[in-house]
């Protein structure tokens, strides 16, 4: 049987609650800054590469896409590590956790745009059809949306508006 986070309660003052959110978010980025600066660097190399040439103008557009996108999502999920530097003992952490989250949110949108272009692209260089192409678009943009988004947000809404420390939001 599970507990509801209110029937456990931390016991912790609102400054160590502040710490431990922000640390949790950061460890999040830690693993998403990994795998969006791995395929990044593959995205900046492809240009070079003797068959980037054959791509024709909806290749090169989802290859920008994939690009910007992973620029996009490195800069989100990084900026909380360097406000949090430029803040330090300013007494803004409530401030930095709030601009953590959203940089947060958007930085996966990023991702997610970037690895369905990336992959979209891959399978338009490898075949001509058209339905394979937009069908592992869709797939990928559909897996994504409910991991990433629809399934917490559901969550989210059935669990009556309470964050994970047991307080409304």
């Amino acid at each position: 049987m599970s507990v509801g986070p209110e029937s456990k309660p931390r016991h912790e003052t609102e400054h160590e609650r502040l710490d431990r959110q922000l640390m949790e978010l950061l460890q999040g980025f830690r693993v998403a800054v990994t795998g969006v600066q791995v395929m990044f660097a593959f995205l900046l190399t492809v240009p070079f590469a003797t068959g980037f040439r054959s791509v024709n103008g909806n290749g090169k557009i989802m290859f920008y896409i994939a690009l910007f996108g992973a620029a996009l999502a490195s800069i989100c999920f990084i900026a909380p590590v360097f406000q949090h530097r430029i803040l330090f003992r300013q007494d803004r952490k409530a401030l930095l956790i709030r601009r953590a989250n959203q940089f947060g949110i958007i930085g996966a949108y990023a991702l997610a745009a970037s690895i369905a272009a990336s992959t979209t692209l891959i399978v338009h260089t490898l075949t001509d059809r058209t339905a394979a192409t937009a069908a592992t678009a869709a797939a990928i943009v559909a897996v994504a949306a409910w991991a990433w988004f629809v399934q917490p947000y559901l969550t989210r809404i059935s669990g009556g508006g309470r964050t994970g420390d047991g307080e409304r939001p």
